[in-house]
């Protein structure tokens, strides 16, 4: 029995004229998830994207869990194909989704007929397929409104599909289509979510990562790329520079008022990104603030660090709460990684009594008692460290 996966891409059906584009684009994206997997044919037909494996041995399972992953799919599922024959479809039927109807104790049939030639309309087929499956699985009852398992035929142009309950996707959109950003990127449970959360909506990343040896560990380094592969599983190939970050923390130190080193270290941060980010011609910033949670992320301690930046600055998490990052950070297997105990640069030289109010004037002031700031900064640019995570 010839298997396919049927793709539906979601909010790409609002995108008019410009839908062509978005399409090429999910297409695109879902070959490299499938690359490793085997060599697949993609068939664009009303709103869904038919994935036809080339090869027999293909693994549809490995398959359909890389494109669970790909943004823009807001489902999936995968069919078998029979004749555009009534006969053909209920033998079909029985046999394809004989394990998922067994265990089911309702199930609803949905009928789409794109082929208006065939002999049937919709509500014939749901009826007739429907006493079918009732008279074989005798577990079974009718639910129309909920119920475990829905059975969908699709009478297309060439073929017939039919197919058990949809896969739930990544939703979003694809990766590329709006543009690329920068995302500061610690250890922590916040960064990585609020990564994910933008390349959902389009974005391309590029990932700035800043270590301060001997005061951060390698393994520290090590934990930020593990977290960045597993957020390259949704969207594909991500840039990453780690910058040395030692000098300038200790500058801070030597030259700050303590109240201020944290806001200092962030104001810093966000210049040495956007540098980053002009290479890459990336047109925004990422980080993953959220309001209140720690002295940093005050309003006042947010504005004075976005008073440092010319590009817009995103940040995803920001009305979230830390229960709904966790839950995120857990869906996307992030978490347990993100907890690991290796310190990242924003726990070094910790405040005692950091500033919740501070002034815009302030900051900058303690940030101008640091000698040579430009060429410490410049530096740090020049010498980081460029990787690809995948």
């Amino acid at each position: 029995m010839k298997e396919i996966i049927l793709v539906k891409n979601g909010e790409l059906v609002l995108k008019g004229l410009n839908r062509n584009t978005f399409e090429d684009i999910l297409i695109k994206n879902m070959k490299k998830h499938l690359l490793p997997i085997g060599d697949f044919t993609f068939t664009k037909s009303q709103s869904t994207i038919m994935v036809e494996p080339q090869n027999e041995d293909i693994d549809l399972d490995d398959a359909a869990s890389a494109l669970e992953k790909v943004f823009g799919i807001a489902a999936l599922s995968r069919a078998a194909v029979c004749e555009k024959d009534m006969a053909d479809i209920i033998r079909t039927a029985k046999e394809y989704l004989a394990e998922e109807l067994s265990l089911a104790k309702t199930f609803k049939v949905e009928a789409k007929r794109s082929d208006k030639q065939f002999p049937l309309k919709s509500p014939q087929i749901s009826s007739e397929l429907g006493g079918e499956l009732l008279a074989k699985f005798h577990n079974l009852k009718v639910d129309v409104h909920n119920p475990d398992v829905l059975v969908t035929v699709e009478v297309r142009d060439r073929y017939a599909f039919v197919r058990g309950n949809n896969i739930k996707g990544a939703g979003g959109m694809p990766t590329g289509t709006s543009g690329r950003a920068a995302v500061l990127i610690s250890g922590g449970i916040d960064s990585p979510v609020a990564a994910y959360m933008m390349a959902k909506r389009g974005i391309e990343l590029v990932a700035v990562h800043f270590a301060s040896p001997p005061y951060t560990s390698e393994l520290a380094e090590m934990k930020v790329m593990e977290l960045l592969k597993k957020v390259a599983a949704y969207c594909g190939t991500i840039t990453a520079y780690v910058i040395p970050f030692t000098k300038i923390q200790e500058a801070i130190r030597d030259n700050c008022p303590e109240e201020y080193f944290t806001l200092v270290m962030r104001r810093i941060m966000m210049r040495i990104s956007e540098r980053i980010a002009q290479k890459q011609n990336c047109t925004a910033l990422i980080t993953g603030e959220s309001v209140g949670q720690v002295a940093s992320q005050t309003i006042y301690a947010l504005a004075c660090t976005d008073s440092a930046a010319n590009m817009p600055v995103f940040r995803p998490c920001i009305g979230m709460d830390k229960d709904e990052i966790v839950a995120t950070a857990r869906k996307i297997d992030t978490f347990e990684t993100s907890i690991q105990p290796y310190e990242d640069c924003c726990t070094v030289f910790t405040p005692k009594h950091p500033k919740t109010r501070p002034k815009c004037e302030d900051v900058e002031a303690a940030e101008n008692l640091i000698p040579d700031l430009d060429r410490l900064t410049q530096e740090a640019v020049e010498t980081a460290k460029k990787t690809f995570v995948r």
